[in-house]
Order: structure tokens, then sequence, then C-alpha cells
């Protein structure tokens, strides 16, 4: 078991596994109705050299060649650049040059924006180790607290979080659902 930076080859994992974490958020940022065609589009992202779900944001854990479980990482000072190349996209799609996607996370953190654990993979410790690993990362570029959101009614996420000393310090709104913003502060980091 292996927890690596991930590479373009992962796409086709990646994006089945980022669409069973994203739901209807996958929708909104590939523009894309059916199921296939956001898997589809959120294999393209994965691929790109750019772009907030770019394998260059991604970390992955490999279990015997399979990509058990993925978390995307990067600082909420760079989400308006990381965001450009899925605007340009449903900017042009849905003929809207004013179209914007919702704010999920603040300039000061590091932030989480997509964890997914394989279902064949669950109860392995993947998901806390994934986030350790981007803990890590935060501490090595400088960032005082590392974020993400957990939708309301995701009690096992949320449960886990707290467990590894998140807490709640908002609630936002995401394609339409409230989401609890999550924080760590990151407070054994050198100054």
């Amino acid at each position: 078991m292996t927890i690596r930076p991930a590479v373009r080859e992962d796409a086709e994992q990646a994006a089945r596994l980022l669409y069973d974490a994203l739901h209807d958020v996958a929708h909104q940022l590939t523009g894309e109705e059916s199921e296939q065609d956001a898997v589809r589009v959120l294999e393209e992202y994965f691929a790109a050299e750019e772009g907030r779900l770019s394998y260059h944001q991604a970390i992955v854990k490999e279990v015997e060649g399979v990509v058990a479980g993925i978390i995307i990482v990067y600082g909420g000072d760079q989400i308006g650049e990381l965001d450009q190349p899925i605007l340009e996209r449903l900017r042009k799609m849905k003929n809207d040059p004013d179209l914007r996607l919702d704010k999920e996370s603040d300039e000061d953190e590091y932030y989480i924006d997509t964890l997914s654990v394989s279902p064949a993979f669950s109860g392995q410790g993947i998901a806390t180790k994934l986030i350790h690993k981007a803990e890590e990362r935060a501490k090595e570029l400088g960032y005082e607290k590392i974020a993400m959101v957990v939708v309301t009614d995701n009690s096992r996420a949320y449960s886990l979080y707290l467990h590894l000393g998140y807490e709640v310090d908002k609630e936002i709104m995401i394609n339409g659902h409230v989401y609890y913003h999550m924080v760590k502060h990151l407070y054994e980091m050198a100054k």
C-alpha cells in the first residue's frame, strides 16, 4: 500500500472515485446530466495539466496497482486560478459569461476539495491516511490551517473529521445544499 502523488494515468480510476464523492456537485462542475458523461468529463479534468481536479492537486492511496483512495488538495488562495478551466468550459457550454462556482474555501487555508475511498477498500483507514498526508503537505507549504466541507447529513464522514481534530466553523451552501465547513489549526507548525 503506497501513498503517492497522482499521475495522469490514474485518471480513469480517479474519475470514478471523484464522482462517488461529489455526486450532484460532479454534475454542477461538469455541466453534464448523465452519470456516464459526468464521469467522462471528470476524467478529462483529472488528466489535464491545470484545474482544481487535475492530477497535480491529487494524492492517491494505491493498493496492488489499484487506486483505492484519492484526496484533492490545494491552497484556498489558488482557487481563482484553479477554477478557470472549469469555468471556461461551463460558461461556453451554458452560454453564460457570468457563471460562477460556489465558494468553498477561504484564502488562508489549505483545502481538502474531495476525499474518496473505493467501497472495496472501506474500513482500512485509507481516508485517515490520506487526510494525514494532506496535513503534512499543508505544513510543508506553510499553511496554518487546513479545511474541508462535509454535507450536513453525512454523519459517518462528519464523525471521522471530528475524531481527527476538525471543528465546524461555519455552514456554507454548495449547489443548493448546506455543508459544514470544518477546519483544523496546524499549531505544531514552526513559526
